[in-house]
């Protein structure tokens, strides 16, 4: 697949080694149908420039935003995906109710506020520990593309029928599936997980797939301003949409483009969108839901080589998962 480094509307993917605002300001308005993103916290990591007080980093985060919501389409959806900024000791500020106000002032509409729950982290002493992020969904305007079906999960009565009434013996659930609900579980890509790289913060690719496969068509474009190791754009390929993502850090930026041929190949491992988090062994053993190790698989070495650079989301934010 050619990997375009420079935006234009017939490239399919295009990955920009640079700061995000170069790569919008290159792209024409209302081109893009998805905007899914995940920027720093601000919260002093090796990866970020530094520790910024709180209204430096929303000013910049408006600017980018800002920059989002000019190339978003009217009717596509920008979906943020943010956790807790520590402003102080031991205390806790949700980044989303931070940055709601400056979504809304552009007129966005927010529809869904996702959580996103994973089983493992950082264990708390002085606090519980934290296992959820969320994502804030945005509309721009309201006839936005929704489509419920490629995205349902099983029902928990699959087989459960009417017992009266006109439709007695008929199914009581939709045969495809529920709708998934706005708490997501998800793993999240840790050191056995099949997708892991040096990237520490990465997004599991399911979970892109199910913003990508519910909020666009086949063949739009779906961007990443902050792109990391290229998840959006690895979930895009997938699923036959177009991609564009920026990234400052070359490390992250070259393992992109790896994983984006190798997806576009059908060669990269991803865990599968249906796979249940656990499932119970049949013969009563405790462990966990055989997920192939890291050190088993056969990604290319570049995906994993921590001496490519140092490990964290982008220098300077620009630059996601």
């Amino acid at each position: 697949m050619r990997i375009s480094e420079r935006f234009t509307p017939q490239a399919r993917v295009t990955l920009h080694h640079g700061d995000c605002r170069y790569l919008l300001a290159q792209m024409p308005s209302e081109s893009a149908q998805l905007i899914v993103t995940s920027p720093p916290y601000n919260i002093g990591k090796g990866y970020e420039r530094k520790r910024r007080v709180l209204q430096d980093y929303l000013d910049e985060q408006a600017e980018v935003i800002a920059a989002c919501v000019r190339v978003l389409k009217d009717g596509g959806s920008i979906c943020w995906e943010v956790g807790n900024h520590i402003a102080g000791p031991q205390e806790v500020l949700p980044l989303d109710i931070a940055l709601y106000p400056i979504f809304a002032s552009h007129g966005l509409k927010l529809r869904n506020r996702i959580v996103w729950h994973f089983e493992h982290g950082l264990h708390c002493s002085k606090r519980l520990s934290g296992r959820y992020e969320t994502i804030l969904w945005f509309t721009k305007g309201d006839g936005y593309v929704f489509d419920l079906d490629p995205v349902r999960v099983p029902q928990k009565y699959p087989g459960k029928k009417q017992f009266k009434g006109p439709n007695a013996g008929k199914l009581s659930c939709n045969p495809l599936g529920k709708n998934p609900s706005d708490v997501w579980i998800f793993p999240n890509v840790k050191h056995n997980h099949i997708e892991k790289t040096i990237h520490p913060c990465q997004f599991p690719v399911e979970l892109v797939e199910r913003l990508v496969l519910a909020l666009t068509n086949e063949g739009d474009l779906v961007v990443d301003p902050y792109m990391g190791v290229g998840t959006t754009a690895v979930a895009a390929v997938k699923q036959g949409r177009r991609s564009a993502g920026a990234e400052v850090m070359r490390s992250y930026w070259e393992i992109a483009r790896q994983r984006v041929d190798l997806a576009a190949a059908g060669l990269l491992r991803t865990r599968p969108m249906d796979r249940p988090v656990y499932q119970p062994p049949a013969n009563g053993s405790h462990r966990e839901s055989e997920e192939p190790s890291a050190s088993t698989t056969t990604q290319p070495r570049l995906l994993r080589q921590s001496a490519l650079g140092t490990a964290g989301r982008s220098s300077n934010g620009f630059g996601s998962r």
